[in-house]
């Protein structure tokens, strides 16, 4: 038995596609879809309260009888300076009143990391989906052994070598390797080291030539071209996010539908003016603000995110779209509008 082959069976795949988790987009009707078609539906829940992601993970099962992915944040906590959080809310300040807002009078730590809640880990045992994946860093290892006591296999994202090797000798399953064409945020442990920005084929081929543990492929994979080229490399699967944001399940709203359908898609932007984090962005205002902006000058993630998402509900409530996080990897000029069971039958048909 192949490589491969021992960790598609290990799952009950049928088809080396893995739907990425996508907090805000992917929801449990499409992960349903994907796993019901042979291949492995994610979750990302790593910006849900404890009940809305144990909600969720119900749902996904009620449609499905094959595994699921849940995916969660194991950020380190946000580094607070009160200085810098303040000049960065003056900063945004004008752009607030353009639509007569004013931003917020400080800044939330908006997201937990799974690092510090014993809640999230707890539930995840309790509703023990077959698959559960860490972004951001990794966990604790007596967590990791305790899914495995579970038989709940665990993936983990590299975007280099180093963190791969960390996450192979943690004992988790498999590394996703991110590239630096994929869309919404780099998996970097460390957001503020110098980011190798390795393409995801160069990466998956280090990776798969380095490790002993399964790789999958994942940053700009939007058709069967791409899955082969992936698995020619040695990848055990592929990872693909930005192929499934114009599906009919997913929850991405009709602006930000719109702008992937737009001349946007062929300028995405690496930026972490939106979160705090480096985040791959469809083009549009909120990106081009950063440009003017110093990276040390933004505050930590997510407490960045907290003025981002209040920036942008005063711009929707003002008529403009062009403030949203609007994450799309570089394959997004490749996006194909469909229900998600038919995507995945082009894919296969594609591959």
């Amino acid at each position: 038995m192949t490589t491969q082959s021992a960790f598609l069976s290990r799952l009950g795949m049928d088809v080396p596609i893995i739907q990425a988790p996508m907090a805000g987009v992917s929801t449990p009707q499409m992960a349903a879809a994907v796993s019901n078609a042979g291949g492995l539906g994610s979750l990302g829940l790593g910006a849900s309260t404890i009940e809305d992601a144990r909600q969720a993970l119900q749902d996904a099962a009620s449609l499905t009888n094959r595994a699921l992915n849940a995916n969660v944040f194991c950020h380190a906590p946000a580094l607070r300076d009160e200085g810098k959080e303040a000049q960065w809310l003056a900063k945004l300040s004008p752009h607030f009143a353009r639509f007569g807002a004013a931003p917020p009078a400080r800044l939330r730590e908006i997201y937990d990391s799974f690092r510090g809640s014993e809640a999230m880990f707890d539930m995840l045992l309790d509703e023990a989906p077959k698959v559960v994946s860490f972004h951001f860093g990794l966990p604790r290892k007596d967590q990791i052994a305790a899914f495995a006591d579970r038989g709940i296999v665990t993936l983990a994202t590299a975007t280099n070598l180093d963190e791969a090797r960390q996450i192979e000798a943690l004992g988790i399953d498999a590394v996703v390797a991110q590239g630096w064409e994929a869309g919404g945020h780099r998996g970097t442990f460390d957001e503020n080291a110098p980011d190798s920005q390795m393409g995801t084929f160069a990466l998956t081929r280090l990776l798969v030539q380095s490790l002993f543990c399964p790789v999958i492929a994942a940053g700009g994979v939007m058709d069967g071209a791409g899955i082969r080229a992936a698995l020619d490399l040695g990848a055990v699967a592929v990872q693909m996010g930005t192929a499934f944001i114009a599906c009919d399940e997913s929850s991405a709203n009709q602006a930000y539908q719109d702008a992937l359908a737009s001349d946007a898609a062929h300028e995405t932007v690496m930026t972490r003016i939106i979160s705090g984090r480096p985040a791959r962005c469809l083009s549009n205002k909120f990106t081009a603000l950063g440009e003017t902006v110093m990276r040390e000058h933004v505050p930590s993630y997510p407490v960045t995110y907290d003025a981002g998402k209040a920036l942008n509900a005063a711009a929707v409530a003002g008529g403009e779209t062009g403030y949203g996080a609007h994450w799309a990897g570089q394959g997004a000029p490749l996006s194909r509008r469909m229900s998600t069971s038919a995507l995945m039958a082009v894919l296969q048909a594609e591959l």
